[in-house]
């Protein structure tokens, strides 16, 4: 990826600069994961057993935690490492739970937490196409590629892995006991569960809205959550809810900000929902869609900046 600072009367290259460690890779992403990935930080270096986590963060959206792992090297085994976390994590669930009052003065319920929606994240600048191809079936690792440059600029990319079902190189791995066991409670939401749920009708119109979503830039990645899915650019800039009787699509866009001249979306920011931001507008039919299309543009633009 090139990235360009506009000089006078030109561009000019802006050339990519390592992380030292990292360190200072981990405190980078720590100190805004709310901004980047809308996660709230528990805690960075938390050690459980035989296991050190980099940072434990929690998505309250999804009312899960999430693990993140930082790695300045491409060489490193993402599914081994990933069901480890993810073993240890099911098996010391009120761990957590006391981790997190600890560290954040909230209280929460190992009932109130969604155990199939944990999920690892890996925060790296490069990995392996090992790696990669090695998550070519349903997993709760999601791997992001992260670029520093010398002009102040920080470019996250989500690696998109086509999904295929128990492929005949990864079946002896789903066969040992850890995975069949994490696979029993953490759960993969695709964008088939969602659909499931809805009307054809609504089927069709969304889409439509995929469509013209994915038209705005080609690296705008779909991410599929229990409740919504997620379409992401820097960060959540959309996310759509399914029912049989309508789609709810949240906006994320903070209050006061979005030009809504037909005032079609509806205030939810004292309201709790799933989605990321302010904004929220059910859709039951085809009417208003170039409408919703400006609106959902809108936040594109917002959260790219």
């Amino acid at each position: 990826m090139q990235v360009f600072h506009i000089g006078v009367g030109k561009l000019e290259d802006t050339k990519e600069i390592p992380f030292r460690n990292e360190n200072e890779l981990q405190n980078l992403i720590d100190n805004n994961l709310k901004e980047i990935f809308g996660l709230e930080l528990v805690k960075p270096q938390y050690t459980l057993e035989d296991l050190r986590m980099d940072t434990v963060a929690f998505d309250s959206n999804n009312n899960a935690f999430v693990i993140i792992e930082y790695k300045n090297t491409a060489n490193f085994s993402v599914v081994d490492q990933g069901y480890a976390y993810l073993n240890l994590l099911l098996d010391k669930k009120a761990d957590l739970i006391l981790l997190y009052r600890e560290q954040t003065g909230k209280d929460l319920k190992k009932d109130d937490v969604d155990w199939s929606a944990t999920r690892i994240l890996f925060i790296s600048p490069e990995f392996t196409k090992y790696s990669v191809r090695a998550l070519n079936i349903d997993l709760p690792i999601e791997l992001i590629e992260i670029h520093k440059y010398a002009n102040g600029s920080l470019v996250l990319n989500r690696i998109e892995v086509k999904k295929q079902k128990g492929t005949a190189s990864i079946e002896p791995v789903l066969k040992s006991s850890v995975i069949q066991k994490v696979s029993r409670e953490v759960k993969f939401y695709n964008e088939d569960y969602h659909l499931e749920k809805t009307s054809n009708e609504l089927k069709g119109i969304y889409q439509y809205i995929k469509e013209h979503i994915l038209a705005i830039d080609e690296n705008i990645v779909i991410r599929s959550r229990k409740n919504y899915i997620g379409f992401i650019a820097s960060t959540n800039f959309v996310d759509i809810y399914f029912s049989k009787g309508k789609l709810k699509v949240w906006l994320n866009v903070k209050k006061g900000e979005l030009n809504d001249p037909q005032h079609l979306t509806r205030d939810v920011s004292e309201i709790g929902h799933w989605g990321n931001g302010d904004y929220e507008i059910d859709v039951k039919d085809e009417h208003n869609l170039d409408y919703l299309m400006s609106l959902i543009e809108q936040s594109y633009k917002k959260n790219l900046t």
